[in-house]
């Protein structure tokens, strides 16, 4: 019979993408201190330096194209005859791009934001974000500049945990991917699904810091790792 699957990925999907990671030697995050850049408090005090940092982003997701893995996933959510809900941590479009690629019409359930996409701090509206976003910037529907990436930052409620939840409250299969296993609540989603009965691997190139939870683990790049587990479930 067919598994109900819920994948987790991380920044480790998209790191052969050239989309570092936060522990990535002299990445784009360690230019930055992360309270300046990723907190609610760091925007209030200096905008400017916190939409540089995103514009930054969102340059280098445009230069970067969709690896193995993320074409892998889209293929498995096009052709697997049980249900694929695909959770991301990662802020790019990377997946998104693969499902086109493979003309699938899944969704990607983005917990922590988009880079694509602005929100106004006054209203609450969000839009597609421009190349470039700029502290005075108006929201197009209040008029207040007060726009910001419509990204999820350190002390901020991730999104969509009721969809989440309900699809790890039915999994049969849990996988993780690309994850560092420190960041909750993410963190703690292949814990749900071994109580709800799921079997859970993990696909990491080096142990998350919760691997011991895992049933199976598969060591390596995504890049190799992840097409060869999609093939397993596809045969």
């Amino acid at each position: 019979m067919p598994e109900n699957i819920v994948i987790l990925t991380g920044a480790g999907l998209s790191a052969e993408s050239g989309l570092g990671t936060f522990r990535d030697k002299d990445g784009l995050w360690t230019q930055y201190d992360l309270e300046e850049v990723a907190t609610p408090e760091g925007f209030a005090r200096n905008p400017t330096l916190v939409q540089d940092f995103y514009n930054a982003r969102r340059a280098n997701c445009r230069a970067a194209t969709p690896n193995a893995a993320h074409h892998a996933l889209a293929r498995l959510a096009r052709d697997y005859p049980g249900t694929v809900t695909l959770v991301t941590q990662n802020i790019d479009d990377m997946l998104e791009r693969a499902l086109r690629d493979a003309s699938c019409t899944s969704d990607v359930i983005h917990m922590h934001g988009e880079l694509a996409r602005a929100l106004c701090n006054a209203c609450g509206h969000r839009w597609d974000a421009p190349a470039e976003m700029h502290a005075d910037d108006p929201c197009p529907a209040c008029g207040r500049a007060a726009t910001r990436p419509d990204v999820v930052w350190f002390g901020e409620i991730p999104y969509h945990m009721e969809a989440i939840d309900t699809a790890l409250s039915r999994a049969t299969l849990f996988a993780a991917i690309g994850t560092s296993g420190e960041v909750y609540p993410a963190a703690g989603f292949v814990q749900i699904a071994r109580e709800m009965g799921a079997h859970t691997v993990e696909l990491n190139l080096d142990p998350s810091a919760n691997v011991h939870i895992f049933d199976e683990t598969r060591p390596g790049p995504a890049t190799q790792t992840v097409p060869a587990w999609v093939n397993a479930l596809l045969a």
